[in-house]
């Protein structure tokens, strides 16, 4: 690994970790795993985790790859305890057989509904308030991503989960729970609707994500985002189809933002 004025370290010929992100923007990179091998995305966190850095999120991890970035990182971690602590307690060193039996444990998390996973996770105090709002069951990961993704950033998330417009009574019954939001995350396929019908309601921002579930001519999401995108409710921002995590992050800063505001008044 090669530093460069502690602003970016690269790992191996894959990555460049920006280690000055969380100064800049408040959260530290962030590990998109979609696309990544295993190894690559073990040597990353590994090496952000030895550099310091709590709460290192993975995201778009599917099941077995989350279950083979776990057994790596425990390896990863078994590799370094090994090398750093072969000494036992009068000072003599472990034989290599001893030091091949401890124990590989790993700090590794996984979510498997926002398909989310942590390593080195630490407590953070939540502040503020985001309410996550969904339409539909068939929504939750994308609606657990952001939820998962705003909680780790430490926001306090309030969920409120299958409200959608086809028993629109369900969401007016749930409005109490909107009260002291400084944020709204709309989650909903199909057509969309529930982004405009919770834009008209709320006096907060209200960040909506379109998912790709529909039938055919909801074109993957295409149609609940030009539907979201043409709200007629003021206060309605829209994230790409699927991107449950941007959500995350922008309601996040929203709420961030509240708060300082509130600090100095």
């Amino acid at each position: 690994m090669e530093e460069k004025e502690t602003m970016e370290l690269r790992v191996g010929n894959y990555a460049d970790i920006d280690l000055n992100r969380s100064v800049r923007q408040g959260m530290p990179e962030v590990i998109y795993g979609a696309g990544k091998t295993v190894e690559q995305i073990v040597g990353i966190a590994s090496a952000m985790k030895e550099r310091g850095i709590a709460n290192i999120l993975i995201t778009r991890l599917d099941p077995e790859k989350a279950e083979q970035v776990r057994l790596g990182l425990a390896e990863a971690r078994k590799a370094q305890d090994t090398q750093k602590h072969a000494q036992d307690r009068s000072g003599q060193a472990l034989s290599e057989k001893e030091a091949e039996k401890a124990p590989a444990e790993s700090d590794f998390t996984y979510d498997a509904v926002a398909r989310i996973g942590i390593v080195n996770r630490q407590k953070t105090a939540k502040r503020g308030k985001i309410v996550v709002v969904a339409a539909g069951t068939s929504d939750l990961p994308v609606a657990e991503e952001a939820a998962v993704t705003a909680e780790l950033f430490g926001n306090y998330v309030e969920r409120i989960y299958d409200v959608g417009v086809a028993g629109i009574h369900r969401l007016l019954n749930r409005l109490p729970a909107f009260e002291g939001a400084n944020a709204v995350i709309a989650v909903a396929g199909m057509e969309g609707a529930l982004v405009s019908v919770i834009g008209g309601l709320v006096a907060c921002p209200v960040v909506g994500v379109p998912t790709s579930v529909g039938y055919g001519a909801s074109f993957g999401g295409l149609a609940a985002l030009l539907a979201m995108l043409n709200s007629c409710a003021s206060g309605v921002s829209i994230v790409n189809i699927d991107n449950g995590f941007g959500a995350g992050v922008l309601a996040s800063k929203i709420n961030r933002q509240s708060l300082w505001k509130s600090d100095e008044e």
